[in-house]
């Protein structure tokens, strides 16, 4: 009997061991691995990510996997359960993802502003007025190139036109690029024509052929960025982490200090 007893024991301790080590390896796979990152081409062609992203994973033992797309595809993926972490700019989007369940929260992280930019010697002055220069280029039929994408940048951009009571289709050199940011500009550059970008790529896109900034500083131009924990991710410990992180003051330090050395400025300003 005692020799069963000591058996059931030994058993017991063994089984208990195992559990611990199953314990262990399951906090230990916690401890790191890839959250998926749906977000804008304006942090990804700017150079943000690729600036702050290796941080990430040096403090934390994630990595983020990269899906740089416009604002409402990075929501759409969201929805379908593609991505863990959303870093997008449209507000508007971002509360009615929150409001259908896709999300349970939203935060700030930072803003830039958009500008408009146009050919040096069209028939547009610099302007601070976002409501004058849009109604010149819809009046006199200027050549604009919009992304026409449901991204945050075409969001934004057709609450501008809408809110001055116009319809750009209307104008007879109205085009949609299809497009991120970045060839949208190329394509604008190409043409000679005016189109609305965020300030970020622009300071860093390289072809910017005969292009100069035609409107800015407009309060209606700020563009604030938002992070979102999908409701649906798999690894709910990793997009908690990057959250955290993305709103530390350290990280909101680094945001700030991006684009300084190599354009006088701040291309990304902190808003956590």
């Amino acid at each position: 009997m005692k020799r069963k007893i000591a058996l059931s024991t030994a058993v017991i301790v063994i089984l208990s061991m195992m559990l611990m080590l199953l314990c262990a390896c399951g906090d230990a796979k916690n401890e790191s691995g890839t959250i998926t990152l749906a977000t804008t081409t304006s942090t990804y062609d700017s150079g943000l990510l690729d600036f702050i992203l290796p941080v990430f994973t040096e403090k934390t033992g994630w990595e983020a996997l990269v899906v740089s797309v416009g604002t409402g595809a990075a929501m759409q993926l969201g929805r379908d359960g593609e991505a863990d972490v959303l870093l997008v700019h449209a507000r508007s989007q971002e509360d009615a993802f929150v409001a259908d369940g896709f999300a349970e929260a939203r935060f700030d992280v930072m803003y830039n502003d958009f500008v408009v930019v146009g050919p040096s010697d069209g028939a547009l002055s610099y302007s601070r007025d976002i409501s004058e220069t849009f109604t010149a280029i819809s009046e006199q039929n200027l050549l604009f190139i919009s992304r026409g994408d449901e991204s945050g940048t075409h969001t934004r951009e057709l609450s501008l036109w809408s809110k001055l009571g116009l319809t750009p289709e209307d104008n007879s050199g109205y085009r949609e690029s299809g497009q991120g940011m970045g060839a949208t500009l190329g394509m604008a550059a190409e043409l000679n024509a005016y189109t609305l970008a965020d300030r970020a790529t622009w300071l860093s896109y390289s072809n910017k052929g005969n292009l100069v900034i035609i409107c800015e500083n407009d309060p209606d131009l700020l563009n604030p960025y938002g992070v979102l924990i999908v409701s649906s991710t798999l690894e709910p410990v990793g997009a908690q982490k990057f959250v955290d992180w993305i709103r530390s003051a350290e990280t909101q330090a680094l945001i700030g200090s991006f684009g300084v050395e190599e354009f006088g400025q701040s291309l990304f300003f902190p808003d956590a």
